[in-house]
Formats: structure tokens, C-alpha cells, sequence
């Protein structure tokens, strides 16, 4: 087969790349993909020793694009939050993913004639009449669409999608057993404190929250330090590619916590990402797959919900109890009680995220021998 798989790569996300390289693995090496990114060669280099893959530019090829549209056999989404409006904060029109993919879709259905799917997606936030009006088009047009949480699945029964097409499956990313993350060596983070990885991310549904949100944080974290000596790693999932990335914006918040030892970490891959995870007593995150990746290894975390994703995986988890919406106001106590909750009950925590992990795996493994029956050519 030659298959068109579209979806966030080249942004130097590490859950966009995991999620590219699970879904690829999947559905099989013996296919040929054509990738869409926003850096094509290190996307095809990251993916050309296990698979036979070539990567064009996202935004800067559209001939090359249509062509392959034309001569592939199927189009599929793979993951992430797709048919969605974009926050204020990531500070491109509101509509642009929702027009980009619309266009993808009506090209391959009308003059390509081939098959679409969607699998594993994320459908919302749809915040206008507009943005549910451009989803309908889209959703309608596609053959088969998974959504990975209740949420996206109520949304899709909103905008009047056919059930039967319809299906709701666990996020990609748990289709991965825990030795796809743990490290080859491990080494231990620093002895004799509580060691916590720290994972923000600027781009929240509620902008004016944020400054609010971090001063509460410093002071927990500094409140916490004063009864149990910390030690934070900062978790970066994505470190480059564009303003106020997660990097960037855990070194100006440690300058907020001068009297915390905080340790910056060069991660570039999943595996990295689990790595520190699993060397870390405590995760306290906004990304969903660093949430993801630390529900596989029974890693304890606490959730900071910034979108309804987040919210939509720890409910899922069974973790709502271990989680802050940050887009609402909240008082430091509230959060230092969460981390000691977190703290008191890692062990029974742990059981419970390996036990759930596992379940969603075999769900999963159903699944993805459903979507390589659904590749093939009619």
C-alpha cells in the first residue's frame, strides 16, 4: 500500500514524533508512507531505518502533496488533536488546521477518490459556528473516524456524524508496552531529595489564567521544599520550533524558585522522556503524552488540566482526584495537598496506572488489527 499519513511531525514535539512512529508501527513496515512535516528530513531520517518513508514540507509543497494524493492508495490522520480551533495563544487564525484539513479531505474525496480515515483523533475545541460548521464538512467526507475520548465522540454526535463510522478507542500512545520507554541504563536522579519532573506548557485554553497559575505553582513547590528537600528536572516535550516552547518557558520558571536545585534536561525523544520519568519520584505535567508515557511505566503524577484533552485522559485514568484545571483561579494549599496526596498514595497510584495501562493496551491491540483490515483497497 501507499498510504499518506498526516499529522504534527517536524515541530520537535515528542509526542507528535511518538504518536507518528506508534501508528506507523501498528500498521505495518511493509507499506510505503509518505509523511507530511514541518522539517522533512529529520522526520524521514527518524523514520527511514525502520520504515520505507519520504517526508514532504506541511505547508511549502502543495503540488507535491496533490501528486501524491493522487497516485496513494489511502489518506490517514494519525492522532493529536486535529479537527479542532486554535487558542489565542498559539497565535495563528482560529480556523487554519480546521481549512488546511478540509481541503485535504475534499481534494482526496472529489478528484482523488480514495479512501480517508481517522484514527485515534481529538475533535474540539469547535468554540464558533463556524468552527463546528468547517468540522461537519470535514467529518462527513471521511470514511472512518476513531476519537480517543468521550468528549470528541459527544462532539462528533452534536455536529450529526453517522454513528456507524464512529468509533471511541483509547489514545495511540497506549498501544506501547512500558520497555518501549524504560532506558537501556539507568541513572538515578539525585539521592536523599524527592526528585520531580516538571512538564509546562505555554499554550493553555485560557491565556489570562497563566500568570496566576505560576505564581501559585512557585509557591507550592517552594512551600513543599521547606518540609521535603526537592530536586526538579525540567521535562521539556517540545524545545524548539516555536515561541514561549516548553523549554523556554521552565527556564524563566526557575527563575521564580532560586532556592530549588532545578536540572535541565536535553530530551529529544520519548525514550528520553521515559527515561527521566522513570527515574523521578514524583511527575507533575500539562502535556498529555507525558502524562500518557508515565501511565505505562506506573510512574505516580499530577495532572495540570490546561485543555479538555488533559481533562478527558485523567478522568479516563481514573486520576481526577490527582489533577488542577489551571484555567481556573485556585489557592497554592490546594495544589501543595494534591502533590502530598500524590505523595501518600504512590504505591496504590502505581497499581493503578500499570493495571489501567494494561487494559487499554489489549484494547488497543484489537483495534489496530481492525484499522489493517480498514487500509485496504476496496
Amino acid at each position: 500500500m501507499k498510504i499518506i499519513f498526516l499529522g504534527t511531525h517536524g515541530q520537535f514535539n515528542i509526542g507528535d514524533e511518538l504518536l507518528l512512529e506508534t501508528f506507523l508501527t501498528q500498521i505495518g513496515p511493509q507499506h510505503h508512507y509518505a509523511v507530511n512535516s514541518y522539517d522533512p528530513e529529520y522526520t524521514a531520517a527518524m523514520l527511514r531505518s525502520k520504515f520505507d518513508v519520504e517526508s514532504f514540507h506541511t505547508t511549502k509543497e502543495l503540488v507535491r502533496f496533490l501528486k501524491l494524493l493522487l497516485t496513494s492508495d489511502i489518506l490517514f490522520f494519525g492522532g493529536g488533536s486535529i479537527i479542532k480551533e486554535l487558542y489565542a495563544s498559539v497565535g495563528r487564525n482560529r480556523y487554519s488546521t480546521l481549512l488546511m484539513i478540509l481541503f485535504s479531505v475534499t481534494f482526496t474525496k472529489l478528484v482523488a477518490r480514495k479512501k480517508v480515515i481517522m484514527s485515534n483523533i481529538g475533535v474540539g475545541p469547535l468554540l464558533s459556528p463556524g468552527g463546528e460548521r468547517l468540522a461537519r464538512w470535514i467529518l462527513n467526507q471521511v470514511d472512518f473516524v476513531s476519537l480517543r475520548d468521550d468528549k470528541s465522540l459527544r462532539t462528533c454526535q452534536k455536529l450529526g456524524i453517522k454513528p456507524e463510522k464512529m468509533l471511541r478507542v483509547p489514545d495511540a500512545v497506549f498501544a506501547n508496552a512500558p520497555y518501549v520507554f524504560l532506558p537501556e541504563s539507568a541513572t538515578l536522579a539525585p539521592a536523599g531529595r524527592l526528585n520531580i519532573a516538571l512538564n509546562l506548557n505555554y499554550d493553555i485554553e485560557n491565556r489570562d489564567a497563566w500568570e496566576g497559575f505560576l505564581q501559585n505553582l512557585a509557591a507550592c513547590l517552594i512551600q513543599l521544599n521547606a518540609e521535603t528537600p526537592l530536586t526538579l528536572h525540567a521535562l521539556p516535550m517540545q524545545s524548539k520550533f516555536k515561541a514561549n516552547d516548553d523549554l523556554t518557558v521552565l527556564k524563566e520558571f526557575s527563575g521564580r524558585i532560586p532556592g530549588i536545585p532545578f536540572i535541565f534536561h536535553e530530551l529529544q525523544t520519548a525514550q528520553q522522556a521515559g527515561d527521566l520519568i522513570s527515574r523521578c519520584d514524583l511527575v507533575l505535567a500539562e502535556r498529555l503524552h507525558t502524562l500518557v508515557i508515565s501511565s505505562i511505566l506506573g510512574k505516580p503524577f499530577f495532572g495540570l488540566v490546561y485543555d479538555v484533552k488533559v481533562q478527558e485522559l485523567v478522568d479516563y485514568l481514573g486520576m481526577s482526584a490527582h489533577s488542577l484545571n489551571i484555567n481556573q483561579p485556585f489557592e497554592t494549599r490546594t495544589l501543595l495537598s494534591g502533590l502530598k496526596r500524590v505523595l501518600d498514595e504512590s504505591d496504590m497510584i502505581h497499581r493503578q496506572l500499570t493495571t489501567r495501562s494494561s487494559v487499554l493496551r489489549k484494547e488497543l491491540d484489537t483495534y489496530f488489527a481492525e484499522i489493517r483490515t480498514k487500509i485496504q483497497p476496496r
